[in-house]
């Protein structure tokens, strides 16, 4: 356990942040599994639709700093390279 009050207030912002940063990172792959399960259903303007949204949701994790910026944008070109197999 922390000795000082600093380090104590440093560990007790460390479980926040962990939590804040699980319920982004959760938002992210639920947003990533619409887009996919609209994929594997075939269903190209639904998977259409889905991908702004996950776009915007993996953006804000990343201007969070939950992810990095070179992540979101694996992230974001891999769901767009799926809908574009489905839909050429």
């Amino acid at each position: 356990m922390a000795n000082t009050k600093s380090a104590l207030k440093r560990a007790q912002l460390a479980v926040v942040r962990t939590k804040r940063n699980a319920a982004v990172k959760s938002k992210v792959k639920t947003a990533a599994r619409k887009v996919q399960k609209a994929v594997a259903a075939g269903k190209a303007e639904e998977a259409t639709k889905a991908l702004p949204q996950a776009a915007s949701v993996i953006d804000r994790a990343a201007s969070k700093g939950v992810l990095h910026k070179r992540t979101a944008a694996r992230k974001k070109a891999r769901l767009a390279r799926q809908i574009n197999r489905i839909s050429g």
